[in-house]
């Protein structure tokens, strides 16, 4: 059945819908070999649609999966510093899997992967306001901090949400936090703690919506249970 070519990219994983247009006007996307343009149409059992001459995976049924990520790994599918990326740990999952929202370098803990696009579009669309849990390891003045942390923060010229912020530990010169988002700007945690003094030493992920990173150790991936896909894709 023919689709609009927004809604395959979308579906395919490579991108938004609204940015799909900006992929076809800059003669990115082909079908059947002819450059495509917006408001085109394609049937992926029938034609052959490539992004920057590259195919666009045939439909697959939805895969999802966890993955604990290490520090030192980036979140894209290949880097061109020739730096480790997080694909590479989950390669063995048996189908093209990529990750769902990002994790910095120097950041580890719960990622999630996936075949499914309109699952990713609508898991990372901000009406969505999936929580997001820190485990956040610290040096600086909590008690000037935490105040600063829970009202109201500017990054990027924007107010942010507010956060929910309670204190894990504390020791002679910090201690570890707890801190809740639902937004996914740049680097927003970090940035947060830089705001209110804070020095970041170790920066973990354990909670996405309803799904807990828990035991699973460091650099392994498991398959979501279909009650985990359902509560987390709703």
């Amino acid at each position: 059945m023919e689709e609009r070519l927004q809604k395959l990219l979308s579906a395919a994983g490579i991108c938004s819908r609204r940015a799909a247009e900006g992929y076809l006007a800059s003669g990115r996307v082909a079908v059947n070999g002819a450059a495509a343009k917006v408001g085109d149409k394609a049937d992926p059992d029938r034609d052959t649609v490539t992004v920057d001459g590259i195919p666009l995976p045939k439909p697959d049924s939805p895969v999802w999966l966890m993955l604990n990520k290490p520090r030192g790994y980036v979140t894209t599918l290949s880097d061109e510093k020739g730096r480790r990326t997080a694909a590479e740990l989950v390669a063995g999952c048996g189908c093209r899997v990529w990750p769902v929202g990002r994790l910095d370098l120097d950041s580890e803990g719960l990622l999630l992967f996936t075949n499914d696009g309109e699952g990713t579009n609508r898991l990372l669309h901000p009406s969505q306001e999936v929580e997001k849990e820190y485990h956040v390891s610290v040096t600086g003045d909590l008690e000037r901090a935490l105040p600063i942390l829970s009202g109201p923060l500017e990054l990027d010229g924007a107010l942010l949400s507010p956060a929910r912020v309670s204190v894990l530990r504390r020791d002679g010169t910090g201690g570890a936090l707890s801190v809740v988002i639902h937004e996914g700007k740049n680097r927003q945690v970090r940035r947060m703690c830089a705001l209110a003094g804070l020095t970041v030493h170790r920066l973990r992920r354990v909670r996405e919506g309803t799904l807990s990173l828990g035991s699973l150790p460091i650099g392994a991936w498991r398959w979501l249970t279909p009650r985990e896909r359902a509560e987390l894709i709703h």
